[in-house]
């Protein structure tokens, strides 16, 4: 099986994706990512939470709380952290207008001010929207927080195994998912 990918994401974004709250994630590409700009190195990952940069006035109003959930327990000299989720990437929508980006604020728990800020960076480059296919863990891996997968980038390698499919528990039924995603595609048509 090999090796595990996973992307780097908030841990209060983590459990939106995880509550079917939402099913896509949005990437213009780390600090020091290394090509400058977000590339999909994966179709199959792990989702590895974030804690470090997420900031309350970024999220909409009702989800703020969902930070402090998160939170709770976390310090910044943890060795070691625990993952509770794994995506297909379903499909990688590239969004240059703020039209269309605005057309999506009711499927996200970002404010507008932040998907603004997050289009308006490097602004010759695309917003990926990596519409997603959430899965639970059935057993949670938990692994040691290694210096390279520290910093400012989407995608690291991990030393643990990829799971199974049989492990893999969908967040949302089949027709709960076909049918976010039709809206999605509805609002950007």
């Amino acid at each position: 099986m090999g090796n595990a990918v996973a992307l780097k994401e908030w841990a209060s974004a983590i459990k939106a994706l995880e509550s079917g709250e939402q099913i896509f994630i949005m990437r213009k590409g780390g600090i020091v990512e290394e090509t400058r700009d977000f590339q999909v190195q994966s179709h199959d990952f792990l989702l590895y939470p974030t804690y470090e940069h997420q900031r309350r006035e970024l999220l909409k109003e009702a989800y703020r709380g969902v930070i402090d959930e998160t939170l709770a327990g976390w310090s910044a000299e943890d060795t070691q952290v625990t993952i509770t989720s794994y995506a297909r990437l379903i499909e990688d929508i590239e969004i240059m207008e703020q039209e269309r980006l605005n057309q999506l604020f009711p499927f996200h728990i970002w404010t507008e001010n932040f998907t603004e800020e997050r289009l308006k960076w490097k602004r010759k480059n695309p917003l990926h929207i990596m519409l997603l296919r959430v899965y639970r863990l059935k057993q949670p891996i938990t692994i040691g927080i290694e210096q390279a997968y520290i910093g400012c980038k989407s995608w690291i390698q991990l030393g643990s195994e990829a799971p199974g499919d049989d492990g893999l528990e969908p967040v949302l039924n089949d027709e709960q998912f076909a049918a976010q995603i039709a809206e999605i595609k509805r609002v950007l048509a």
